[in-house]
């Protein structure tokens, strides 16, 4: 089991960047696949994007390829979603989860954070 904690949220405009980070702590943190996961109120929550434990394998979703990077600093235990060209569409609270290997199913995912809000103003 892994602790979570995301940071980095805040209110944009289009066309802005913003840099979301997350936390993972616990004995195993370093064995363990992450992920991003967004949700809009009253919509399901949505695969971003997951990277491996080595970062050596990286996945996106289609909306985000090519404007979003996530990457890992294993010394930091910390991994990062760099956004850029943020879209009014991207505003969500933004989640980070943990499993091995990366998933791109929510239900996959046991250990979350608590989320970060995402606002984009057009």
């Amino acid at each position: 089991q892994v602790q979570l904690v995301e940071s980095g949220g805040g209110l944009v405009q289009a066309g802005d960047s913003l840099r979301l980070s997350c936390a993972v702590s616990g004995r195993t943190a370093s064995a363990y696949a992450v992920a991003w996961f967004r949700q809009v109120s009253g919509k399901e929550r949505e695969f971003v994007a997951g990277i491996s434990w080595s970062a050596a394998i990286t996945e996106y979703a289609g909306p985000v390829k090519g404007r979003f990077t996530i990457s890992r600093d294993s010394a930091k235990s910390t991994v990062y979603l760099q956004m850029n060209s943020l879209k009014p569409e991207d505003a969500a609270v933004y989640y980070c989860a943990a499993r091995f290997g990366i998933s791109q199913h929510s239900y996959e995912y046991v250990d979350w954070g608590q989320g970060t809000r995402v606002t984009v103003s057009s």
